[in-house]
This record gives C-alpha cells, structure tokens and sequence, in this order.
C-alpha cells in the first residue's frame, strides 16, 4: 500500500508546483482494488508525503491509523462506486476554472485532450463543499464526462490513471485561462 500512498504525494505535490491547488484546496485520490489512498483533510498539497495519505475502503472506513482523510471523501467513494475503470479522482480549486464556476460560466472545450463531443464542459450547481448533495451532484455529473465544473467551487477530473486525471485537470485549466486570455483581448 506504501506505493500508492506514494503515488498520491507525488501527484500532490506536482498539482501544487504547478499552482493547480492553493494553499490547503483541493484533494486526489487513487483506488487500487478496495482500498482508495485519499489526501487528509487541512494538509496542503505542497506538504504530503506518503505517510500523510489516507486509506480508507469503499465504503469509507478509514484503514490508516491517525490519519483524517479529506472531508470530500464521500465524493469520492461515489466515483468510484459509479464509475468502473475510474482509479484516478483530482479536485482542485485552480485560479482560472474556478474563476469560471464562482462567475458560473461555462467553459468551452478545445482540442487537445481528445474528441471534442461536447462544446462546454458540464457544470453541475452550487452544493456546500464536503456535503451528501455535492457528492451526488458530481457522481451523476460524471456518468458521461471526465472532468466536472462544480459552480462556485471548483473542478473535478477523473482517469483510469491519478496520472491522467491530474493531467485532465491541469488541461482544463489551461484551457480556462486561454478562454479567459482571449476574452479579455476581445474587449
């Protein structure tokens, strides 16, 4: 289990190099079989190691002694449940997408992460964050997609992969900020 607790701190700390995740926002997460290792609660990103990580099962109980895991961690145990090949989960509150969802607008898909099916991303509305509701808001606003405005709040990706989902969200951010960029010099 030591691997992918490690894995977790990898990734972590990448997302906050990258200023995806914000002094203590956002948590990922990465299932192997029934167990899913998950950042603790009120650690910054910048600050995890793999003993930091969390385990918990499926069905939430914590697995880890000593270690709260983060308060989103119904959302994503509900993935998980709903999405089968999901071993990936990333939400961050990164500058520009969550920009986007607290001004609840919308953001256009561009290419370069794969076909482009649809022309926005889906965003779900506004639930307390770490709440039953947000969960099940995000949990059915997956069922089609990979990556999830959350109004408000911030953004969710997924992957088969912790790799793919953190590079889904990072995309999703870039894509926010080219949207913006290119907003701002139409005026």
């Amino acid at each position: 289990m030591y691997q992918i607790r490690k894995k977790v701190a990898e990734i972590s700390v990448y997302l906050y190099q990258q200023g995806l995740a914000p002094g203590k926002s956002g948590n990922i997460s990465l299932r192997k079989d029934d167990v899913v290792a998950i950042t603790p609660t009120n650690v910054s990103l910048r600050d995890i190691d793999g003993e930091a990580v969390a385990l918990v099962n499926l069905e939430g109980e914590i697995l880890s002694e000593g270690i709260v895991p983060s308060s989103e961690l119904q959302l994503h145990l509900m993935i998980y449940r709903e999405r089968e090949g999901v071993e990936g989960v990333v939400h961050i509150h990164s500058p520009y997408a969550t920009g986007f969802a607290l001004a609840g607008k919308k953001i256009k898909i561009l290419e370069g992460f794969g076909p482009v099916q649809e022309e926005y991303l889906e965003m779900v509305g506004y639930a307390p964050p770490g709440s039953e509701i947000l969960a099940q808001m995000v949990k059915n606003g997956l069922k089609k997609e990979d990556a999830l405005i959350l109004e408000g709040h911030g953004l969710v990706a997924v992957g088969p992969s912790l790799e793919e989902a953190a590079l889904l969200s990072e995309w999703v951010e870039k894509t926010a900020k080219t949207i913006f960029i290119s907003k701002m010099l139409q005026k």
